[in-house]
C-alpha cells in the first residue's frame, strides 16, 4: 500500500510543477500586454485552472487506458513512480532554461519509455494504433498526430482572427463618424484589455480541463491497479475511497476526491507562477498589445477545449505559442524573434524522446536497486 500512495503524492508533485510550469501558457499574453498585474493574472489563472479540471474526464481516460497495452504489460506503482519522475525531471530542467515545452508530452513519452523498459523492450506494451488513425486510440492518433495539428491549427486560427480583426478595425476607421472613436490607439487598447480578461480566463479553463485531468488518470491508474491486485483488501473502512473497480464496459471511473486532489494541487501551482517561462512567452517572442493579446488566447483556447472533448492530452505550451507565432506573423513576420522560436521548437521536439530515454534509464536502475 505504501508504494501505492508514493504514486499518488509523486503524481501531486507532477501535478503542482504542472501548474507553475504552464502558469505561463494562460497569463503570459495578459501580463505582457499589462492588462493585469502579475499577481492579479496569477489569481486569475489559478481560478480558472480549478474550474477546468471539474470539466469531464476525457483526457483522464486516455492516459489512464488509451495508450500502455494492459493485455502485455501491468501498469505496476513502479512503473508509474519512474515515468513520473521522468517527466519531473524535465519539466524542472525546461523550467529552470525559461523553455515553454509540454508538460503532456512529457507525461506521455515518461509512460511509453517505462512502459518499453518494463516489459522486456517489447514494444507491444505500448499502444500505437487502435483502430482508425483519426478516430482510434493510442500514441500515434491521440499524441503525435495533435503534436503536430493542434499548433499548426493554433497558428493558422490566431493569424485569421488576428487579420479578421485589423480588417474590421480598418473598415471603422474608413467609416465617417466611426474613425474618431475606433480609430484611436487608446479605445482599442481598452476595448480589447476588458476582451482580453474573457479570453484569458477560457485559456485557464481549457488548461486546467486538458492538464489537471492527466494527473487524475495516473492516479486513477494506480488505485485501480491496486484494487485489482488485492492491496487494499485490509483496509479499514474509513479509507475505503481508496479502492475503484473498474466498470463492467472496461476503464473505470474517476472518483470526485481524485478531481478535487489535482484540481486542487494545480490551482497551487499555477498560484506559485512561472516567471521564466511568463518571459519567454509573453516579452521575448513577439511584442503583443491587448488586441493580440486577445486573438492568441481565444484561439488557443478554441483549440484546447475542443481536444479536451474528444479526450486528446494536447500541449497547452505548444497552442499558446504557435498561437502568439500566429497573431506575430498576422503583423508582420519579421516581427517575430525567430531565434526565440528556434529554442523552443527544439524543446518541443526533444521532449518526447528525452522523457522516454529518461524514465526508461530510471525503470532499469529501479530493477538493479530493488
Amino acid at each position: 500500500m505504501s508504494i501505492v500512495i508514493a504514486v499518488v503524492a509523486i503524481a501531486l508533485v507532477f501535478t503542482y510543477i504542472n501548474g507553475f510550469h504552464d502558469t505561463a501558457n494562460s497569463i503570459a499574453t495578459v501580463v505582457a500586454t499589462k492588462v493585469l498585474t502579475p499577481g492579479q493574472a496569477v489569481l486569475l489563472a489559478a481560478a480558472t485552472n480549478l474550474i477546468g479540471a471539474f470539466m469531464g474526464t476525457a483526457v483522464a481516460a486516455t492516459i489512464a487506458s488509451g495508450l500502455i497495452n494492459a493485455g502485455v504489460i501491468e501498469m505496476s506503482s513502479q512503473l508509474l513512480i519512474c515515468a513520473l519522475l521522468a517527466a519531473i525531471v524535465w519539466n524542472l530542467i525546461t523550467w529552470w532554461l525559461g523553455l515553454p515545452s509540454s508538460s503532456s508530452h512529457a507525461l506521455v513519452g515518461s509512460l511509453v519509455g517505462a512502459a518499453v523498459a518494463a516489459s522486456g523492450n517489447n514494444f507491444d506494451s505500448v499502444i500505437w494504433v487502435e483502430g482508425s488513425l483519426l478516430k482510434g486510440h493510442g500514441v500515434i492518433p491521440k499524441v503525435i498526430i495533435p503534436m503536430v495539428l493542434s499548433p499548426a491549427a493554433g497558428f493558422v486560427i490566431s493569424f485569421i482572427l488576428m487579420g479578421a480583426l485589423y480588417a474590421l478595425l480598418a473598415w471603422f476607421a474608413n467609416r465617417r463618424g466611426w474613425s474618431r472613436r475606433f480609430g484611436r490607439t487608446p479605445f482599442v487598447n481598452f476595448f480589447f484589455g476588458k476582451a482580453q480578461i474573457v479570453s484569458a480566463s477560457a485559456m485557464g479553463v481549457a488548461h486546467g480541463m486538458n492538464d489537471a485531468q492527466k494527473s487524475m488518470g495516473i492516479i486513477a491508474l494506480a488505485l485501480a491497479g491496486a484494487t485489482a491486485a488485492h492491496q487494499f483488501d485490509h483496509l479499514p473502512v474509513w479509507l475505503g475511497f481508496l479502492r475503484i473497480a473498474e466498470n463492467p464496459a472496461g476503464g473505470f471511473a474517476i472518483p470526485v476526491w481524485v478531481k478535487v486532489v489535482s484540481a486542487l494541487t494545480m490551482a497551487a501551482g499555477t498560484a506559485g507562477g512561472g516567471w521564466r517561462i511568463i518571459k519567454t512567452l509573453g516579452h521575448k517572442m513577439v511584442k503583443l498589445h491587448p488586441i493580440n493579446g486577445f486573438a492568441a488566447e481565444t484561439s488557443s483556447a478554441l483549440v484546447i477545449l475542443t481536444a479536451s472533448a474528444f479526450g486528446i492530452p494536447v500541449s497547452t505550451t505548444h497552442n499558446v505559442s504557435a498561437s502568439i507565432m500566429g497573431v506575430g506573423a498576422a503583423k508582420r513576420f519579421n516581427s517575430i524573434r525567430w531565434s526565440v522560436v528556434e529554442r523552443m521548437v527544439w524543446a518541443w521536439i526533444l521532449t518526447l524522446p528525452i522523457t522516454a530515454l529518461l524514465a526508461y534509464g530510471l525503470v532499469v536502475v529501479s530493477r538493479l536497486v530493488f
